[in-house]
This record gives structure tokens, sequence and C-alpha cells, in this order.
């Protein structure tokens, strides 16, 4: 049974979404303040995480920060109510996998859930162990990668990203497709979100993100892998 840590302190939306998940067959874990939700997210024993922007004693942005700056790796969807895109794009910057806006429905919040935790298990049917191109080295079976020998740290959902473009070298694959491969055919995943981790992405592996020669933009259309 897969097991979903949900920090969220407005009871209304905790006991919903709790009875949701749980009826999917999901165990759920409740925090409902920042502190006892980033204690829990470090412990390293969850399959997802859903956590709000909004906590007490805590804010969910700071504690994405913690877990991902600890070597926390868990998939994370964020919850927010604000509207503002600056606090959605921070928050995949700072290692979150999607977001969700409140108020959400009980049917995008299963398809984001099931798509998180498809890509937390790429471990398991990944195809390449190990590759290098350019000055990076992914090994997918450890989920490291290095740069310039240096080891250089990439999400669950980075790691899912560059096995699609590396299993399609060569090829623009577009905008959906990236979505269908790395989020799953039932997400509802924004360009918004793809542009960001596809600059996170750059920033890691690229020596010039500004003017990448591996993750190449192909205008209008999507991206394309070079090796």
């Amino acid at each position: 049974m897969e097991r979903i840590l949900l920090a969220e302190d407005e009871p209304a939306i905790a006991a919903g979404v709790q009875d949701d998940l749980e009826l999917e067959g999901y165990a759920v874990e409740l925090a409902t303040d920042g502190e006892t939700a980033e204690a829990k997210g470090l412990s390293g024993q969850f399959d997802l995480i859903l956590l709000d922007i909004m906590l007490p004693r805590k804010d969910g942005l700071s504690i994405c920060r913690k877990l991902r700056a600890s070597g926390i790796f868990t998939p994370v969807v964020m919850l927010t109510a604000r509207s503002q895109e600056a606090d959605k794009v921070l928050g995949l910057e700072l290692g979150a996998d999607d977001y969700i806006s409140k108020p959400f429905g009980r049917r995008e919040l299963l398809a984001r859930v099931k798509a998180a935790l498809r890509r937390g298990a790429m471990t398991a049917t990944v195809k390449t162990k190990t590759v290098e191109f350019g000055n990076c080295r992914i090994d997918f079976t450890r989920c490291e990668g290095w740069k310039n020998g240096r080891r250089i740290e990439l999400t669950a959902l980075e790691l899912k990203l560059l096995q699609v473009f590396l299993l399609h070298p060569g090829e623009m694959l577009s905008i959906d497709r990236l979505c269908q491969e790395g989020w799953g055919k039932d997400a509802f995943i924004s360009d918004r979100v793809i542009y960001t981790h596809m600059n996170n992405l750059r920033k890691k592996v690229e020596d010039d993100p500004q003017h990448p020669r591996h993750v190449v933009t192909v205008r209008g259309l999507g991206y394309r892998f070079d090796s």
C-alpha cells in the first residue's frame, strides 16, 4: 500500500482529501502544521507528499527546500490557494513536482496523485542504467548524476524527463507527449509547469543554460534531446 503524507491545516479540506485518497486504497498520514510535516517528510517513509503552501509554524515552500537540500526526493505536489504564478513557479524551482490550485475536484486530485506516484516509481521501470552525454553522467539505477565530476541533484521528475529524452534521441517531442510520458496521460499539466522543469533541468546539465546544447527547444513544437 502506497503511503501519502498530507500536510494541510484546513480541517474540511484535509478530511475530504484524506477520505478520497483512502477510498482509493492509499494509506494517508495527516500533518496540520509545517514543523510536523517537515519532520515526517524527512523520515523518508512516504511515497508522495501533498504539501500545502500556507501552513502554520513553517510554510510549504520552506519545507520543500529543506527536503530537497536533505536528499529527500519523494515526489511533492504543492497545494495552494494562491493565484500568483510566481508562487507556483517558485515551488517548482525548489523541487516540487507539480501543484494543484484550490479549489480542486476529486478527479483532478486523484489523477495528479497517480501521476506523481508513477514518477516516484521510475526506477522500477527504467530501461537505461547509466548514460553519458557532454560533461554529464547519469546513473538511473542509483538516481544520481554527475557533471564535470561533481554530483548534481536531480529530482525524480527530472530523471524521468531525462529518461524520456534519452529513449528518443534526436526526436522532437511535443509538450503533450512529454506531459503524457513524464506525468502520465491522466495528468493536468500546464505549459508553465513544463517550461519551469525544462529550465531547471538545463541549469543542471547544460554548460550554458541560455544556449543549451542538449535540451533544445524546437520553437512552437516542443523539445529535442541532442547528445
